[in-house]
């Protein structure tokens, strides 16, 4: 079964750029999130009654690309990936009220079980930045966003909330604020983290 490795962080963090950096280095098979190809993303951004229908969608896309990914023969990648969509994006539509408390608990009763049959990853690289910098980064991205610069605090919040629950060993937390574009700093310490 393949090592996999996730990297999480609230939106415009810079997950998306930091795993495509990270495989021009080295071969890894990897998973995107796929914006554009979600069915209910652009739905949901045009009426919150589909978000229920997203997140159940993200949560299966997700624990089907983690099922190939194990069985790919090669270390992988994810950004986000099936633990940040539930512990960071259904926790908040949640708190702004777009899952009721019982759509909350479907999906929490569907991750807690695809959680059970899937291993958990082998290591969770946590990236955090300044609000600014996620901020900028949300702006000049061409893609649908669903959470806002006014949201990473709060997804932050959920994410670290989960990240206690986890063996320190199994976290790398990076903050690249001040990152260069490649990745130049960030990259040999996950290379050299993960012995490859």
């Amino acid at each position: 079964m393949s090592q996999l490795v996730i990297i999480v962080g609230p939106s415009g963090v810079g997950k998306t750029t930091l795993a495509r950096k990270l495989c021009e280095k080295y071969d890894f098979a990897i998973a995107y999130e796929q914006h554009n190809e979600r069915p209910f993303q652009s739905l949901f951004k045009q009426d919150a009654k589909y978000a229920l229908a997203n997140q159940l969608d993200y949560l299966i896309h997700r624990a089907g690309q983690e099922q190939e990914l194990r069985q790919s023969g090669k270390p992988a990648l994810m950004d986000g990936g099936l633990d940040q969509d539930f512990h960071g994006f259904t926790r908040l539509f949640h708190m702004r009220g777009w899952l009721t408390d019982e759509e909350f608990k479907l999906c929490q009763r569907f991750y807690t079980l695809i959680r059970g049959l899937l291993p958990p990853p082998d290591l969770i690289i946590a990236l955090s930045a300044s609000a600014k910098t996620v901020s900028e980064r949300l702006v000049a991205r061409n893609r649908i966003n669903i959470a806002s610069s006014a949201d990473a605090e709060s997804l932050s919040r959920f994410m670290n909330e989960w990240l206690v629950s986890i063996s320190e060993e199994k976290i790398l937390r990076l903050d690249i604020s001040d990152e260069s574009p490649d990745y130049s700093c960030s990259i040999p310490l996950i290379l050299e983290r993960l012995k490859l």
